[in-house]
């Protein structure tokens, strides 16, 4: 499990938005985005450059 942190996320709206951007890429399995603490828990073999572009599209922003 890889845990990356997330901004740009103001409300349980922006959570939805991001898990399922996350959850579109392939070679994930799992995701858990927590607006508390601005991370996002991501299972599966996607690549970080995968995951970060489809989070980006979505308007918000990720780092390793």
């Amino acid at each position: 499990m890889q845990t990356y942190a997330i901004s740009g996320m103001t409300c349980a709206s922006c959570v939805r938005h991001v898990t399922e951007a996350i959850q579109s890429v392939s070679g994930v399995t799992g995701v858990l985005v927590d607006l508390d603490s601005a991370t996002a828990q991501v299972q599966g073999e996607a690549s970080f450059d995968s995951i970060k572009a489809a989070v980006v599209e979505e308007g918000y922003d990720i780092s390793a």
